[in-house]
């Protein structure tokens, strides 16, 4: 099969795209609105970038009724938020920030989650969290009217204690399940290691 994206809806592309590039890394962002009330949502569009200086991308789009989805509401008032990697106990509340909340409720306090202070933004972190960066606006860059490409520049780290090896600077993989988003309501762990040779020119 062959398709040319011209030829298909955004919709099509979309379940070409979502079926096939996978696992999806999962950012799951905490913002602040105007009053104080702090939003959670998952994106599946996201990756970092690079590390001079560390650099974040998720994608937002518009809810299926045309409204501003409150993450980027919030992003574009106060230009910080923080980005969350979540493992396989909170995966399920992950999926549920997912839902449509009004503006004025807070998804982290509806589902009884934990929240910490932030070090260098006023945004608050999800407590239990394995790994969190802060971030402040690098760019936002609109992409045909109904989404908006949002790169954050961390600007701090959390650890989750147990899961860092501060001298080696490396994971505790046996201990580290994080999640990623397959395909519609489906998510992965990663819990297995497989063994390759170097490839050719890889050091």
């Amino acid at each position: 099969m062959e398709y040319l994206p011209t030829d298909l809806s955004p919709r099509e592309r979309y379940k070409i795209l979502t079926s096939f590039v996978l696992p999806r890394p999962i950012a799951w962002v905490t913002s602040m609105g105007e009053t104080g009330v702090v939003n959670a949502a998952p994106f599946s569009f996201f990756n970092v970038l690079g590390e001079d200086p560390p650099l974040c991308v998720f994608a937002i789009n518009l809810r299926p009724d045309g409204r501003t989805k409150d993450t980027l509401v919030n992003i574009r008032r106060s230009g910080e938020f923080v980005v969350h990697i979540t493992d396989e106990p909170l995966a399920q509340a992950m999926h549920d920030t997912g839902g449509d909340f009004p503006p004025d409720v807070s998804e982290p306090d509806h589902l009884g989650l934990n929240l910490a202070p932030s070090s260098t933004v006023l945004v608050p972190r999800l407590a239990e969290a394995p790994f969190a960066m802060e971030c402040r606006t690098w760019k936002i860059i609109d992409v045909n009217g109904d989404r908006q490409l949002v790169f954050g520049e961390g600007v701090n780290f959390h650890i989750r204690d147990e899961l860092w090896d501060r001298e080696k600077m490396r994971v505790h993989m046996e201990l580290f399940h994080p999640v990623g988003r397959m395909f519609a309501d489906r998510y992965c762990r990663t819990n297995d290691r497989m063994d390759f040779p170097p490839a050719k020119g890889e050091g």
